[in-house]
């Protein structure tokens, strides 16, 4: 159950990440508080899932999460580069968050 929290609070982190872009540098009112909605449920999920999960398992996993779904959404809804050598380092991120999820409790 705590690991789906977490999975979640990843979800909301790729949110406001992208959401950042959407925002003009806070100037557009809607996307402003739809990113600052989704930066509040993102935090109240992380601190949720760390009562029961490790706290530098979990933080690592959130922001991995997070920096994999912006990385990718960049690709996808901003054109940016998909080099191969970024997609590896991608890859290698997406490793480290299979890697930390069996190894911990």
């Amino acid at each position: 159950m705590y690991w789906a929290i977490l999975v979640l609070a990843g979800l909301f982190e790729i949110a406001w990440a992208v959401g950042l872009k959407y925002t003009e540098g806070f100037t557009k009112l809607v996307p402003t508080a739809l990113t600052a909605g989704a930066m509040l449920v993102s935090i109240v999920l992380l601190a949720y899932a760390t009562k029961k999960l490790p706290l530098g398992t979990a933080y690592a996993v959130w922001t991995g999460i997070g920096a994999v779904g912006a990385v990718t959404l960049g690709i996808v809804l901003f054109g940016e580069s998909a080099q191969p050598l970024r997609l590896l380092c991608v890859g290698l991120i997406v490793a480290g968050i299979i890697g930390l999820k069996l190894t911990s409790a």
